[in-house]
């Protein structure tokens, strides 16, 4: 039996993810994560607070969607990368970038850091996520009460898929032509694997 993945076979799982996360969709988790996934995260910041572990794609669904949801809006999560890459044991590691608004402070909350996906092989079952490793290395809130540096921000990227070129090219564009743009120069360099 073959058990590789193709990028095309778990690209829509991926941008099944994005679609829960970034639009507020938590019933979209359990098509994309097997029932008895695993979350964890590795946080490199005191600027945001996840748990370190989650199981199960309900408890996923209410921690990466419902309750991030109540703290932040007009979320776009960005794959750096242009297209993702399995290996043999069905993992796949990329880094990521997100920009949103934080709620509470109406700041523009600008993040980076990694993301290390598993999927599962069950028999007789679609491909699902089966484990996934947040590890975030940067957040950054930068006050923008009228959103207009977000609203700025956002539609300079591509999205979801956003190659490390790309990056840095729009973002390098974005700081020239913003007055108060420096914020994004340690955006510049998508996080490093670890």
């Amino acid at each position: 039996m073959n058990t590789s993945l193709s990028a095309s076979s778990v690209r829509p799982l991926l941008e099944c993810y994005l679609r829960a996360k970034d639009m507020n969709r938590p019933e979209l988790i359990s098509e994309c994560f097997s029932s008895d996934a695993e979350l964890t995260f590795s946080i490199a910041t005191d600027d945001i607070d996840f748990p370190r572990r989650v199981l199960g794609a309900s408890a996923i669904a209410k921690t990466l969607v419902s309750d991030f949801g109540e703290r932040f809006d007009r979320c776009r999560t960005y794959y750096v990368c242009a297209e993702p890459q399995v290996d043999e044991g069905r993992t796949c590691s990329m880094p990521w970038l997100v920009v949103m608004r934080q709620k509470e402070t109406g700041s523009l909350r600008i993040g980076k850091g990694m993301y290390q996906w598993r999927f599962g092989n069950e028999i007789g079952k679609a491909d699902r996520i089966a484990q996934l490793h947040i590890h975030i290395e940067r957040m950054d809130a930068v006050p923008d009460p009228r959103a207009e540096k977000l609203n700025a921000l956002q539609a300079s990227l591509l999205y979801p898929w956003l190659p490390p070129a790309e990056l840095r090219d729009r973002l390098a564009s974005f700081i020239a032509t913003s007055s108060d743009g420096e914020f994004a120069l340690p955006f510049k360099q998508p996080a490093a694997f670890h």
